[in-house]
C-alpha cells in the first residue's frame, strides 16, 4: 500500500474543500452575474389567455388513488380532449424550488401519475423540466434528491431542466411592473405546457399555487429584480403573461396552510384541484387555506383583494368575478364525501364574500 505524507494529506484535503466550495459557488455566480444573451420577444396584449369554455371552471377530488384523482378532477372541468394532448410533445413544470419534501415541493407520484395520465390521453412525448433556486442547482441533483426523476422516469417522462439552456427576453405589453424578464426558450417554444403547482402559503409572496409556480422559470438574473420589488406579488401575475399553460394540475395530497415555502402547518387534504383557470384555481386554493383559519395574511383580507389576484384581473388571465366561479368535486370515496362537502361549501363562501 502506497503511503501518503502528512503534508501531502492535507493538501488532497484542501484540493477537495477548495473544489466543494466552487461546486457550492459556481452556479449562484454564473447566473447572478451573467445575464445571457438572448431575443427580445413582444408578448402583444391581443394574445388570448383563456377561452370562454374553460373560464372559472375548477374540478376538485378527494381520494388515495392519485391517477383516478387527477382524472376525475379533469373530467369535472370537461375531460382531456379539450386540451388536444395526442401527438403532441408535452411539458411539466412541478415546484422544484428547494430540496425540501412535499408540500414544499410536489409530490414525485402526482408527477408520476401525471405523466402517466398524458400518456394515455395521446401524448407523443412527455417531459419533466424545472430551475430551483439557484442556491440548490443543479435542479436534476434537487429532482432526484426529491425522488422525483424517478417517479417521472418510471412513468416514461424525459426529465431536463432550464438550468442551461437558451434564454428569451420577454417584454409583455400589458407589463407594468415588470416589464422585461427572461423565460427559457425551451418554454416559450413548449408545444403543450402543464402547471403543476403544490397548494401552499409563503412567508414573502402570502401563497404560491398556480401563478407563482412560474417564477420557477424565469431567470435567476431577474428573479433577482423581482425579490428587490416592493410589487413582488403584482410582478408574480405579471410573468404570466408570457408564458399559457394548457392545464394546471394543483398538488394539494398535502397542503401548507400557514407558513412557508419550506416549511409550515401542514394538512392531509388528499386533494387534487383541476382546472385552466390560474386565477379560479388560485381562488380555490385560497379559500381552502382560509378554511383552516391559520394563516392571517390569508384570513384577515378577501380572496379577491390578494394582490396577486388582483393584478392577474387586471391583466385578464381569467375570471374576473364570483359570478364566473364554477367549481365542481367528488369524493373517490364514501368516507371523505361529507368532509369534502363541507370544505368546498366554506372555500366558494370565502369566495363569494
Amino acid at each position: 500500500m502506497m503511503k501518503i505524507s502528512r503534508r501531502r494529506l492535507l493538501s488532497l484535503i484542501g484540493l477537495m474543500g477548495g473544489a466543494w466550495i466552487l461546486n457550492k459557488i459556481y452556479y449562484p455566480v454564473k447566473y447572478f452575474l451573467f445575464k445571457p444573451d438572448a431575443k427580445p420577444v413582444q408578448i402583444s396584449n391581443k394574445t388570448p389567455i383563456i377561452s370562454k369554455e374553460r373560464l372559472g371552471k375548477v374540478g376538485v377530488a378527494k381520494g388515495t388513488s392519485l391517477k383516478e384523482m387527477i382524472e376525475e378532477s379533469i373530467n369535472l372541468i370537461g375531460g382531456a380532449e379539450q386540451f388536444d394532448f395526442k401527438g403532441k410533445e408535452v411539458l411539466i413544470k412541478p415546484n422544484v424550488n428547494s430540496n425540501d419534501q412535499y408540500p414544499a415541493t410536489t409530490n414525485p407520484n402526482v408527477i408520476g401519475a401525471t405523466v402517466q395520465y398524458l400518456y394515455e390521453n395521446g401524448a407523443s412525448k412527455v417531459i419533466v423540466c424545472d430551475m430551483s433556486n439557484p442556491m440548490f442547482l443543479p435542479t436534476i441533483q434537487t429532482m432526484q434528491t426529491l425522488g422525483i426523476k424517478k417517479a417521472a422516469e418510471d412513468a416514461g417522462a424525459e426529465v431536463t431542466s432550464f438550468d442551461n439552456g437558451e434564454w428569451v427576453l420577454v417584454k409583455p405589453e400589458k407589463a407594468k411592473h415588470f416589464t422585461e424578464f427572461l423565460i427559457p426558450k425551451k418554454l416559450y417554444n413548449a408545444e403543450k405546457i402543464v402547471n403543476l403547482p403544490v397548494l401552499k402559503t409563503h412567508s414573502i409572496a402570502t401563497y404560491t399555487m398556480s401563478l407563482k409556480n412560474f417564477v420557477g422559470t424565469i431567470h435567476p438574473n431577474s428573479r433577482l429584480t423581482l425579490h428587490r420589488s416592493d410589487y413582488l406579488e403584482e410582478m408574480v401575475a405579471e410573468i404570466n403573461l408570457a408564458i399559457q399553460p394548457d392545464l394546471v394540475i394543483m398538488d394539494a395530497t398535502k397542503s401548507m396552510v400557514a407558513g412557508g415555502p419550506t416549511s409550515g402547518s401542514v394538512k392531509d387534504t388528499k386533494l387534487i384541484i383541476s382546472s385552466s383557470d390560474r386565477i379560479a384555481i388560485d381562488l380555490v386554493g385560497l379559500g381552502i387555506v382560509k378554511s383552516f383559519g391559520e394563516w392571517r395574511r390569508v384570513t384577515d383580507i378577501r380572496l379577491w383583494e390578494q394582490r396577486q389576484i388582483k393584478r392577474a384581473i387586471e391583466l385578464g388571465l381569467g375570471a374576473t368575478n364570483a359570478d364566473e366561479i364554477n367549481v365542481k368535486w367528488t369524493a373517490l370515496e364514501e368516507k371523505d364525501q361529507d368532509e369534502l362537502e363541507n370544505l368546498m361549501k366554506s372555500t366558494i363562501s370565502f369566495i363569494n364574500e
